[in-house]
């Protein structure tokens, strides 16, 4: 993967990057925040010691390139060949979006990684929507199904998914995505145009990865060819005043996934990550996992971290948790009962609420 160009901009001060010591408290108030995830892929969900060759342990794999990453989902994915594998990853996540206070978390799938089940698209989507609505049950976490195309993969398999889409209409499959190395797929926005326009037509949502691999000129792709709603990470835009200022007016969310984009060399460190001059600068983000098996990370470890590097109070946790909520693929209804819940939590100055100070990290990665 290309490392990027240095962003400019003071990544905070030393005050803020010095947040006190997590004292449990901090922790307990950023992990019952009301939230939702949007921008998590099942193929990072996958367990660990469920990989062939591995050492056993559970313990995720290190990754020093986006390459060396999606190879791994490869092997990953392909251990899953049974419906109750499927149920089993469906279910654990909407148990993992409870523990860090998401309440809804919309699941990015991308077919082409999972061979087993290329002739069954069917069974695969039902397995995933079994195990989801037993999570909901058990948890009361909501979830919606994204289904993402492969910037590298031959058109006529793009073209041949979402006419499968469009044809079958899963109800849980809400939303068109695409996802993939935009560096070794390069421009990519005039081929997937089309697909998305038939994809909005027939009512569905839509997202997009970009600015990860590529610089700005991806985000911009994706917003005015393949007119996302959200960008999934979209950091890169930051390199490029004007489009800033673009995502800002236009209201347009990134998805961003802090932990994820240091481990993959993205940003060099935590302190460098540009999520915050983004936020300041008026675009909306919210934070999320990417590949929580992978990452070592929840959601609710994703806010602590950013709180703890960049000084965010209550009030900002709060803005960034509304965010994702507003963000979310949730219907309507479901969407109104989080923003609901999000202004009780944010309103009560009792023992939920944390004394004066950013919460810390939740526990250390």
């Amino acid at each position: 993967m290309r490392t990027p160009e240095p962003v400019s901009g003071d990544p905070g001060t030393d005050a803020q990057r010095a947040a006190p010591a997590d004292t449990g408290a901090a922790a307990r108030w950023t992990a019952g925040l009301p939230k939702a995830e949007v921008h998590l892929h099942l193929e990072g969900c996958v367990p660990p010691s469920w990989v062939g060759g591995g050492s056993g342990t559970g313990a995720a794999p290190a990754f020093t390139t986006l390459g060396e990453f999606l190879g791994h989902l490869d092997r990953s994915c392909a251990q899953v060949t049974r419906g109750e594998q499927l149920q089993h990853i469906a279910q654990a996540i909407t148990a993992r979006a409870r523990e860090s206070g998401a309440e809804h978390v919309d699941v990015i799938f991308n077919p082409s990684h999972w061979p087993a089940w290329k002739r069954d698209l069917g069974g695969f989507v039902r397995a995933l929507d079994a195990g989801l609505a037993a999570g909901e049950e058990e948890h009361g976490v909501t979830s919606a199904l994204c289904l993402s195309l492969l910037r590298t993969q031959p058109p006529e398999d793009s073209v041949g998914l979402v006419d499968w889409l469009l044809e079958k209409r899963p109800p849980r499959v809400v939303a068109l995505s695409v996802d993939g190395n935009e560096a070794a797929a390069g421009p990519t926005g005039e081929r997937f145009r089309p697909l998305f326009a038939r994809a909005r037509a027939a009512g569905l949502r839509t997202c997009a990865h970009a600015g990860e691999s590529s610089g700005p000129d991806g985000v911009r792709d994706a917003v005015e060819l393949l007119a996302a709603e959200r960008i999934d990470h979209g950091i890169r835009a930051v390199e490029d005043a004007a489009l800033v200022a673009d995502l800002a007016a236009r209201g347009t969310p990134l998805d961003v996934c802090p932990t994820s984009n240091v481990r993959l060399g993205v940003v060099p460190s935590m302190a460098a990550h540009p999520v915050e001059r983004l936020r300041a600068a008026g675009v909306r983000v919210s934070v999320n996992t990417d590949d929580p098996q992978l990452f070592g990370t929840t959601v609710a470890g994703e806010y602590g971290a950013c709180a703890a590097a960049f000084g965010w109070d209550r009030r900002i946790l709060g803005e960034i948790a509304r965010t994702s909520i507003e963000s979310c693929f949730a219907p309507p209804d479901r969407r109104r009962e989080l923003l609901g819940a999000l202004d009780r939590y944010l309103a009560d100055p009792g023992g939920t609420a944390l004394e004066d100070g950013p919460p810390a990290q939740e526990g250390s990665r």
